[in-house]
C-alpha cells in the first residue's frame, strides 16, 4: 500500500511516499506554486496516478495551541478536492514544526551551503516527516 505525503504551502507543495509496505517514508519531490493561482490538481493528481498511490496524508498547519488556522481551510479544501478527484481517502496530520525538524535534518545530511538551503529540499523533507508520523501512528 502505497501512500502520498503532502506538506501543502503558498509557495511551494512538497510531497514524500511511502514504501510499498506503508512503513516508511521518504522525500520525493516539490512542486512550485504560482502564487494566487490555483492549487495544482492535475498536475498532483497524475503523479499520484503514476506513482500508484492508494491514499493521501495531508499536513495540517494547526497553530502552537492545537487549534485549526484560516490556512487549515485551505488545507482541507485542497486535500479534499485531490482526494475525490483521485477517488482516494485523504487523512490530515498534525504539521506543526515539522519545517524546523525538516530544515535540521537536510542540514544534517552535511550537504554543501547551496544544496542545504534549496527550500524543494526541506518541504520534500517536511512531507517525509508528516507522512512518517502518520504511518507510525498506523502500526500501534
Amino acid at each position: 500500500m502505497r501512500i502520498l505525503g503532502i506538506d501543502y504551502g503558498e509557495r511551494r507543495i512538497g510531497l514524500a511516499l511511502s514504501d510499498p509496505t506503508g512503513t516508511i517514508a521518504s522525500p520525493h519531490d516539490t512542486i512550485q506554486r504560482r502564487p494566487g493561482k490555483r492549487p495544482p490538481l492535475v498536475r498532483l493528481a497524475a503523479i499520484a496516478r503514476d506513482l500508484g498511490v492508494d491514499g493521501l496524508v495531508v499536513g495540517l498547519p494547526l497553530d502552537l495551541n492545537g487549534r485549526e488556522t484560516e490556512w487549515c481551510e485551505v488545507v482541507r479544501a485542497f486535500g479534499d478536492a485531490l482526494g475525490q478527484r483521485l477517488g482516494l481517502p485523504v487523512d490530515y496530520v498534525d504539521e506543526r514544526l515539522t519545517s524546523v525538524r525538516a530544515e535540521r535534518a537536510v542540514r544534517a545530511l552535511g550537504l554543501r551551503k547551496v544544496e542545504r538551503e534549496r527550500k524543494g529540499r526541506v518541504d520534500a523533507a517536511a512531507a517525509a516527516l508528516i507522512l512518517q508520523a502518520w504511518l507510525d501512528r498506523r502500526q500501534t
